[in-house]
């Protein structure tokens, strides 16, 4: 906080004194508002800050979660010269402008009666609240006495959120909960005596309850899902009902959604919702999570949004919701999430084919929402038993974070740009079902092949085989290291292993456009052996060599393509 010239101090702190009175010219009575916050506990924070050195602080909700700092009340003409002095001084920011009181809503600083509407600017004399008329330390103690259990556990949660309190919620008023009331008495320009009085108590829940002012906060009562809870009805509304979920959807500007979940099910069918959960787009991929046999918590931690769902499992239905919330807005994401879980109960039914899907039937939708998809998707194949993968170049090319199949992570071993292959190595070993086994030579042109690979980049989530036959012993160029085939080949592929009629690996599909040409539809190629093995052996893998077999069946041949075949996932 910059302070304010000493010269402005002496010619211009005493005649604010007089406006607080209320003299000067000009007939309504109006605020500066100087600042505005996004969540009380920072609002309190800077109020604190002004106090130090500016007369006539005050702060009020606007509503929505959002808080103003203000200076007055004034008169019109007051406010007028109070924002040309104090801006031209550099002690409030140049935005800084006259506000109306029918801007504000409850007043949150000085502490006060925070239950009660903005007070009326010609009673506001005093920039700090007086101790309550009438209530003596002894009556305190006496109105105090008669407070329920849960009347002085909500005391503590209060003085704990504060920050002035970090014992246990016992509901015993010891010494370290009468020192953290005396802190927030000290703190709130009121004698520190460690007894709240009966305002003070109403104060304090008042700035504990003020974090929730906007949001709306409503009993939904959902029949068809089976759930009754406290939602945020000022910042969302039901949209509709799509198995499994609830959906409410954000109805300003804060982007917010709450999913209500609802299905019939026992340990396996929540572990699978668990599981898929964790693909949504609203559930940013990082943060704590934990299934138990009852239940499970998901919480997505991302730069935008932040995620935590809480489940269920009784009865054999399974039964929780899901909050998403902008990042950075922690206090009233906490507060609103208490609220929600302290709420929750469940009535009969389930969301069991209640009704159709309301939206477009996609592959990537899970009941509605978007499934989290890598900025692109190919094929690569195991070439060791503890999961190694070889895939193109182009896969994992300025990728962020590299994915094998759903969620294993990858590191590159090995990258060779001259040929157009990487070699990826897992984080935690896997343990494939096939490793291949590469074949020394090559059938005669003609000869079948087929290749195996993602060709909708995962969206079927498992690999297509694809038959075609070898076309030529090299490149368009004359590149001994590729070889043409005849393969209607799609760009999922790419990366997929090349096998002849017997499983074993012949190559492994490139991307190839020589001088920037688009080839003919059905005209690919793909690397051989020789020139992998090269690079297998760079990033520390030993390949398999083929002994010689028999043509397999389509079936087995199948078998044994998917098997060795992976998902290679390059994310941001």
């Amino acid at each position: 906080m910059r302070l304010v010239t000493a010269f402005c101090l002496m010619v211009f702190l005493l005649p604010l004194g007089a406006l607080a009175q209320g003299t000067g010219g000009g007939t309504g009575r109006v605020w500066v508002q100087i600042e505005a916050q996004p969540s009380l506990a920072e609002a309190r924070a800077r109020a604190r800050d002004y106090a130090r050195d500016l007369p006539d602080v005050n702060g009020f909700s606007l509503g929505r979660g959002w808080y103003a700092i203000t200076l007055g009340p004034y008169s019109e003409a007051e406010a007028e010269r109070v924002l040309q002095v104090y801006r031209r001084e550099g002690v409030i920011a140049r935005d800084s402008y006259v506000a109306q009181t029918s801007e504000y809503g409850r007043r949150f600083w000085p502490a006060g009666d925070t239950d009660a509407p903005a007070p009326d600017p010609a009673q506001v004399a005093e920039p700090a609240p007086q101790p309550e008329p009438g209530e003596t330390l002894r009556e305190a103690r006496a109105s105090e006495s008669r407070l329920s259990r849960e009347e002085r556990e909500a005391l503590q949660v209060a003085l704990q959120w504060a920050g002035f309190y970090r014992g246990a919620i016992d509901a015993a008023f010891g010494r370290g909960t009468r020192a953290a009331m005396a802190s927030w008495q000290r703190e709130n320009g009121v004698e520190p005596t460690g007894v709240l009085t009966t305002r003070q108590r109403a104060a304090l829940l008042g700035q504990y309850n003020a974090v929730l002012d906007g949001l709306g906060l409503e009993t939904v009562r959902d029949t068809e899902a089976g759930i009754e809870i406290d939602l945020p009805l000022g910042v969302v509304e039901f949209d509709r009902h799509e198995a499994p979920f609830a959906h409410f959807t954000a109805s300003g500007d804060l982007p917010a959604q709450v999913l209500l979940i609802s299905q019939p099910g026992d340990r396996t069918t929540m572990t699978a919702l668990y599981d898929i959960m964790q693909t949504l787009e609203i559930v940013p991929e990082t943060g704590p999570r934990a299934l138990a046999s009852d239940g499970f918590t998901l919480t997505g931690e991302g730069a935008e949004t932040v995620s935590h769902t809480r489940v269920w499992l009784r009865d054999r239905e399974i039964k929780g919701f899901t909050l998403v919330w902008p990042a950075g807005d922690e206090t009233r994401r906490t507060r609103l999430l208490e609220a929600m879980e302290d709420s929750f109960s469940t009535l009969p039914g389930t969301l069991e084919a209640i009704a159709a899907p309301a939206t477009g039937q996609r592959i990537d939708l899970v009941a509605g929402l978007d499934v989290r998809r890598p900025e692109r998707a190919r094929t690569g194949f195991f070439v060791d038993a503890r999961g190694a993968v070889l895939t193109t170049a182009e896969a994992v090319r300025g990728c962020g974070r590299i994915t094998l199949g759903e969620t294993a992570e990858a590191d590159i071993a090995h990258l060779d740009e001259s040929i157009g292959a990487a070699v990826l190595r897992p984080r935690e070993a896997l343990a494939p079902a096939q490793v291949a086994r590469f074949r020394d030579g090559l059938p005669a042109v003609l000869s079948r092949v087929a290749v195996a690979g993602y060709s909708y980049e995962g969206l079927l989530g498992a690999p297509s085989i694809t038959f075609g036959q070898l076309a030529a012993m090299e490149g368009l160029g004359g590149e001994p290291h590729l070889k043409r085939l005849a393969l209607a080949a799609r760009t999922g592929d790419m990366g997929g292993p090349v096998l002849d009629g017997g499983g074993a690996v012949l190559g492994m599909l490139v991307p190839y456009e020589p001088d920037g040409r688009s080839l003919p539809k059905g005209v690919t190629f793909a690397t051989t052996n020789g020139a992998l093995r090269t690079v297998l052996e760079t990033g520390g893998v030993t390949p398999r060599n083929a002994t010689a077999q028999a043509d397999l069946s389509g079936e087995a041949l199948t078998d044994r393509a998917e098997a060795m075949t992976v998902l290679v996932g390059c994310w941001e």
